[in-house]
């Protein structure tokens, strides 16, 4: 898919749920009635009557070093789940950092695709937060599976593939470099690797495709992260055996 098709389609998918959890109505909203006869009339998007939301960022409840999980269970924050949901968090910062640094660069066409993944790793972490031993409604369950058909997986393979094309053959260990876009992208890949570790503990508590996913995103990053330095006209550094060579440090 295109990528402005992938950000407008995302767009459309994210906003309407975005505002379900607000508690508001989107102007695309339609209601359907039914009258005694079974006829069915629909309610006009103008008429959708929309409730602000009100949402504290304070709950109180977390203060004596518990938190909650999406089955409802409270577990203490050091817990591997809330290890795992903290890296999480901070890869989809950290993916906010480099988009940051990518705007109006000639590799901003990458944008849209870490926004996507940005939202789908907010999917990984409702799966993470819904143990498979803990949860006993089946119908929050399905509702919090992560991409059963993996296809979020697949489209991953899909785009390294497309952004290899073109990159230079590396032969030596390439170090974390090529201008701010690429260093945070490798960061970020890092940090994709430390939720990786986090989530084999609770292997058996989540989704198969959640830890494919996951493994998969880090040679996304990998290769984006040279693709962008290469798109940007950023040399890349290699790794050099420092024993018995003469560096620059040493000039």
């Amino acid at each position: 898919m295109p990528l402005r098709c992938l950000a407008a389609h995302s767009r459309q998918r994210l906003a309407p749920a975005l505002c379900r959890s607000l508690g508001t109505a989107t102007r695309s909203t339609t209601l359907r009635r039914s009258d005694k006869q079974g006829r069915i009339t629909i309610k006009a998007p103008e008429e959708v009557k929309s409730y602000p939301a009100t949402i504290k960022v304070y709950t109180r409840t977390g203060d004596k070093g518990t938190s909650s999980l999406f089955t409802g269970e409270r577990r203490a924050k050091d817990d591997a789940v809330f290890d795992a949901l903290g890296n999480t968090d901070e890869l989809s910062s950290m993916l906010g950092l480099a988009i940051a640094y990518l705007q109006s660069t000639p590799a901003d066409s990458l944008i849209p695709r870490l926004e996507a993944i940005q939202c789908l790793l907010q999917d990984v972490g409702s799966n993470v937060a819904t143990p498979l031993s803990t949860e006993k409604q089946a119908s929050k369950v399905r509702r919090t599976r992560f991409d059963p058909d993996g296809y979020h997986c697949t489209r991953l393979e899909q785009w390294i593939d497309e952004l290899s094309e073109g990159l230079p053959v590396h032969r030596s260990f390439i170090l974390p470099s090529g201008g701010l876009a690429a260093s945070t992208l490798h960061v970020a890949r890092t940090i994709c690797r430390r939720a990786e570790r986090s989530l084999i503990p609770l292997k058996d508590e989540v989704d198969r495709e959640t830890l494919m996913f996951v493994n998969r995103l880090s040679d996304f990053l990998f290769t984006a992260a040279r693709w962008v330095a290469m798109t940007q006209g950023v040399p890349e550094r290699i790794y050099v055996h420092q024993m018995g060579c003469s560096t620059e440090f040493d000039k």
